[in-house]
């Protein structure tokens, strides 16, 4: 959803049209809901956060062959 957003906030950048614009509206509702906030730059920023907290540092998670 990031990826969609940043990619999407970059074409209406540059485009500002209504079907990007409306694509924005919908994915910047999408990730205020999955993040329990309301506003897109909280959403943002707990994304963000979320993802961090999620990548593993290391292999360990893996299981030994």
């Amino acid at each position: 959803m990031l990826e969609r957003y940043e990619t999407l906030q970059a074409r209406h950048d540059k485009e500002n049209n209504a079907q990007v614009r409306q694509r924005l509206n919908d994915v910047s509702y999408t990730l205020c809901v999955a993040t329990g906030t309301r506003d897109i730059d909280a959403a943002l920023k707990a994304a963000r956060h979320q993802l961090l907290n999620t990548r593993p540092e290391n292999d360990s998670f893996r299981a030994a062959t």
